[in-house]
């Protein structure tokens, strides 16, 4: 049975405060990589073709334990919650004070491994340390800090760089990481007592043959978030290189125009509410994914004038459009039973991790191939041709994801025992 905890307003500020903060730091941790890559590259010796692996080595671990911390986090509730914030902060300790290209990655590792733990034990807390009328404010609060730390974190990471020491993009985790540890114990512990004890080995295999399989709205969310990280990824990370490289930009500014995304996905997000109740969360993820594909192919138009002006609109449209896709996680998380929780929350942020780390990938070689296969030493312009070749490819899986996410996203039979839920997800 499952153990929740006392229904009080307190406990639930608490349980947002900790989405909030697990939201960002665990998203953040990648994206503040991304303009900090150059520097970091040519303090501790890595090529050009080597950086990836600052984002490839966080997001392999992340999501490819996703699976078996699902289940760990559904039998230990709140300890393995606290236990992955601190291998958090051990990694980004590690992190900063790494001296070598090889100890870097390491920490990059370990706080992948960690994020594996946190992420679907505080996704959990939302189906389950939540009452039902918490829940959308609760997945729409993980959803905005995750868009924010995606558009924030490059600039931040330019920022430190810049006017400190990259290595504060690692130490600046830790006081947000003791805050998140600290209110834990205040949201309750909701661990599901099973007589049986965990089997980390057989867990994705009792995970593929749960009802989860038989869940065609939960199967559906997940097939829409790999073509939404199949898309993105690949542009944030080479977005503040093409600055840098092709505009002339220094680190700190080079990743200021991704902060319009994030004051559209802020000003956007109270609206998308009414806009779910009018249009349901099929048809408003459809919606957003249409803005996100409008925004990128906008600024793939003027991506050849070097300029950052130009690009300003597309990235405003990008940002609204992020924000219509909230209610995805929510109608996801909805339509499974709550000592399921934590394994579906890893499938969802499995999917986004391994799609996002393949898009990092396939944007590289979408460069390669743009400039006859050259993968170093590549000037402004060739970088800008490439990156134009990345944004369109990445605007044709959102819209390949709006297509699919009215037909995979909607209810195709009600059954008594489905109906409260498929009610929530309106």
């Amino acid at each position: 049975m499952s153990v929740l905890p006392q229904r009080r307003p307190g406990r639930h500020v608490a349980t947002l405060a900790v989405v909030a903060l697990v939201a960002f730091v665990s998203t953040v941790d990648n994206t503040v990589v991304v303009a900090a890559a150059p520097t970091i590259g040519r303090d501790l010796g890595m090529g050009l073709s080597s950086l990836p692996w600052l984002s490839i080595g966080y997001m392999l671990p992340y999501g490819g334990l996703l699976l078996v911390a699902g289940a760990l986090v559904d039998r230990g509730g709140n300890r393995v919650l606290l236990a992955g914030l601190a291998v958090f902060a051990g990694g980004s300790l590690l992190g900063g004070l790494a001296q070598t290209a090889e100890a870097v990655l390491t920490a990059r590792v370990v706080q992948g491994i960690a994020a594996a733990l946190v992420v679907p034990g505080t996704l959990r807390l939302v189906r389950t340390a939540l009452d039902p009328r918490w829940r959308t404010p609760g997945a729409a609060i993980w959803t905005a800090a995750v868009a924010t730390a995606l558009a924030l974190g490059p600039w931040l990471g330019g920022f430190l760089t810049e006017h400190a020491h990259w290595s504060w993009i690692f130490l600046g985790h830790l006081p947000l990481l003791l805050a998140a540890g600290l209110l834990v114990p205040r949201v309750g512990d909701s661990a599901v007592r099973r007589p049986a004890p965990t089997r980390v080995s057989g867990a994705p295999t009792s995970t593929v043959a749960s009802r989860l399989r038989r869940n065609p709205i939960f199967l559906g969310a997940n097939a829409v978030l790999l073509l939404w990280g199949l898309g993105t990824s690949g542009v944030v990370f080479y977005t503040p290189l093409l600055h840098q490289d092709f505009l002339g930009m220094s680190p700190g500014r080079a990743s200021l125009p991704l902060s319009v995304v994030a004051v559209a996905v802020i000003a956007t997000t109270p609206l998308v509410p009414a806009i779910q109740r009018r249009l349901g969360p099929a048809r408003t993820v459809a919606l957003g994914l249409t803005g996100v594909a409008a925004g990128m192919t906008a600024v793939a138009a003027v991506n050849h004038v070097p300029s950052v002006e130009p690009r300003l609109v597309g990235l405003l449209v990008v940002g609204v459009g992020s924000a219509l896709t909230t209610p995805l996680t929510a109608h996801a998380l909805d339509v499974v039973d709550a000592e399921d929780a934590g394994v579906a929350s890893g499938l969802l942020t499995a999917a986004r991790e391994v799609s996002a780390a393949a898009g990092i990938a396939l944007t590289g070689a979408v460069l390669a191939l743009v400039n006859a296969g050259q993968t170093t030493g590549l000037t402004g312009p060739e970088l800008a041709r490439g990156y134009t070749a990345g944004l369109v490819l990445a605007a044709a899986a959102q819209l390949a994801g709006a297509a699919l996410a009215p037909r995979l996203l909607r209810p195709r039979v009600r059954s008594p025992a489905t109906e409260p839920a498929a009610a929530a997800g309106r």
